[in-house]
């Protein structure tokens, strides 16, 4: 009896790579863990941060987690170059990917972008960029119709002028941009998803082989179930999802007030009832991905819907 009651009490172990650093973007992981909506699913959630160097697949790929937070452009590029990932569930509807200009450069539209510094992320983020300048017909190569600049994870290239335009998040750098001073009145933006340019971004992504584990497979559920009532406490409890966020960050550079912002961003991309893939926007993901030949085709396997299915 001994045995089977310690038996019942262990809890599977996990672990999450985040593609980023600890912050709100993040919220219903990190509020999952601390409200112990992972522990009442008998589950030992480790939530490991990302950052400016680090790819979540290769993580994966090193086996240092179980589960990552990645864009599916990275994950699907990750998967034909031989890291076999799977997207299990997909709480981020939205994309929040846009490009701001300063109206002084003089840039209106995307024909004004020719002889210009763009700043774009890379470490799998500039995968949507390039593929947008592949369907708008600029060339991205030494010499072609745009420069690309490899921006750091801020506005500094735009406040500089290293770059003309740059790359930001709705949550993230777009308001530290609205903090110094910039507005929708001063700015040329350039919103992927109104353009109809938006590739699938946060998801959930495991390795294929693990799938075949009945074991992993429920652990899986209950982890994406836990989570997403996270995401609906954050979503509920914004204020309190951001200080929990900031509690959680080791190094201290999570601001109160940014965090709180960013959720308030983030709920308009999540959809917490629902961690199914849109088929739709998986599709367009991939067209755009074959098209620019980040990927050589169409993947097979790149996605499972049985711990989306299970939680119907």
């Amino acid at each position: 009896m001994a045995l089977t009651a310690t038996a019942a009490m262990a809890q599977d172990k996990l672990t999450l790579q985040l593609k980023w650093t600890v912050q709100s973007q993040f919220a219903g992981y990190i509020v999952a863990k601390a409200k112990g909506f992972y522990t009442d699913e008998n589950l030992d959630i480790t939530i490991v941060p990302g950052g400016p160097n680090i790819a979540p697949p290769q993580v994966m790929a090193g086996g240092g987690a179980d589960i990552i937070v990645e864009w599916m452009a990275a994950a699907a590029a990750a998967r034909d170059k031989g890291v076999p990932l799977v997207n299990i569930a997909q709480p981020f509807k939205r994309s929040a990917l846009m490009m701001i200009c300063p109206k002084e450069t003089g840039i209106t539209s995307v024909a004004d972008f020719k002889g210009k510094t763009l700043g774009v992320w890379f470490f799998g983020n500039e995968y949507p960029f390039f593929a947008w300048m592949n369907k708008e017909g600029l060339s991205t190569a030494e010499g072609g119709d745009v420069k690309v600049l490899q921006q750091s994870f801020d506005i500094q290239p735009m406040i500089q002028k290293q770059a003309d335009c740059i790359s930001v998040m709705t949550y993230n750098e777009y308001g530290q941009a609205l903090a110094a001073g910039y507005s929708p009145d001063n700015l040329t933006i350039f919103s992927y998803t109104e353009m109809g340019n938006d590739l699938i971004e946060d998801g959930l992504y495991v390795m294929e082989d693990t799938l075949a584990d009945p074991a992993k497979v429920d652990a899986y559920t209950r982890f994406v179930k836990a989570s997403m009532m996270g995401w609906q406490y954050a979503l509920d409890n914004p204020d309190e999802a951001a200080q929990i966020v900031v509690d959680s960050d080791d190094t201290g550079a999570a601001e109160l007030a940014a965090q709180r912002y960013m959720v308030g961003e983030v709920s308009k991309l999540v959809d917490a009832t629902d961690p199914s893939l849109d088929m739709a926007a998986y599709d367009r993901t991939i067209k755009a991905l074959v098209d620019q030949k980040i990927i050589s085709m169409a993947p097979d396997g790149a996605y499972s819907t049985v711990i989306t299915d299970a939680l119907k």
